[in-house]
């Protein structure tokens, strides 16, 4: 597990240097990250059930349910504990979001598929379906703030992305059991797929290049938001989900992409709304950093 990690800690560490080095950065990084989760990301999903075997559709249901449970949890926390962790009011929201919502799409896939095998990418994206529309609708909430919530509408067509129809129809051959999906389709989709984990990698490097150097220090509320998303709201929703009897297996694929570093869409949003992003841009980057060394402890606890 930590060789794992440490191969994909490595490739961010390419995306750093390469972004320093000017290979990488600003409309470059935007356009390759719009490639990547418009067109390899859903390839990646679509690719998970064309590995020859498909993946269980008997765990659909329960990661759907279990998925739903753990968003209610995190959103109880994320409106009630940021005032504890923090001094300034206007922080309150990025620090709830931090804690609520986990880099699925660009770290959670890598490291499932990385840990669970290839097919896993497929369990990843069920659980990413609730995990986005939290995204668009609590997670619009916390950073636009209680006060602004008739300002921020959810956008409908989140639903309807490249990454979500992949999802749906990727649910759609497992339900149906459809193993028959010619090579001159799945070997394109597969080799489309097998960029996203690079790619993804390289763009968080490169992003982090782009800090100003005092974002690599922290302070005591980036220190313990973080200790939060990447350890105890996992182990707590871990523990959680196994006293109310879900599998096992599906009860860690869950605490895997729920231990995530923080979501970049958090400065999206901040951007889109015009929020400070200097909270939600220091406790991405050390929740990005130090995940190399939680999701390997994190997985050997559970494994």
């Amino acid at each position: 597990m930590f060789e794992v990690m440490m191969t994909l800690f490595l490739l961010v560490l390419v995306g750093y240097a390469a972004g320093k080095l000017g290979y990488l950065g600003g409309d470059f990084d935007r356009q390759l990250s719009r490639l990547v989760i418009n067109i390899t990301c859903p390839a990646l999903i679509l690719s998970s059930a064309m590995t020859g075997t498909l993946p269980d559709r008997r765990f659909i249901l329960p990661l759907l349910a279990i998925s739903v449970i753990t968003y209610v949890v995190l959103t109880t926390v994320a409106f009630l504990l940021p005032r504890y962790l923090t001094k300034r009011k206007a922080d309150e929201g990025a620090i709830g979001f931090a804690l609520m919502f986990g880099n699925v799409g660009f770290m959670g896939y890598p490291v499932v598929a990385s840990i669970f095998g290839h097919e896993a990418v497929f369990y990843a994206a069920v659980l990413n379906v609730v995990n986005t529309f939290t995204v668009f609708t609590v997670g619009t909430m916390l950073i636009t703030g209680k006060s602004e919530v008739g300002k921020s509408r959810f956008e409908k067509k989140v639903l309807y992305s490249t990454p979500m129809l992949a999802a749906y129809l990727t649910m759609g051959i497992v339900a149906l059991e459809i193993d028959n999906i010619p090579e001159a389709v799945s070997q394109p989709l597969t080799m489309l797929g097998n960029i996203t984990v690079p790619a993804a990698l390289l763009i968080i490097g490169s992003s982090m290049s782009q800090l100003p150097l005092r974002s690599l220090m922290g302070n005591l509320t980036v220190y313990l938001t973080t200790a939060l998303r990447l350890v105890i709201l996992p182990l707590g929703v871990y523990y959680l989900t196994r006293a109310l009897d879900f599998s096992e297996f599906v009860v860690n694929i869950n605490t895997v992409v729920i231990a995530m570093p923080v979501a970049t869409y958090g400065t999206i949003l901040c951007l889109k709304y015009e929020k400070d992003t200097t909270m939600i841009t220091e406790v991405t980057f050390i929740t990005t950093l130090l995940s190399m060394l939680t999701i390997p402890v994190l997985v050997m606890l559970m494994l």
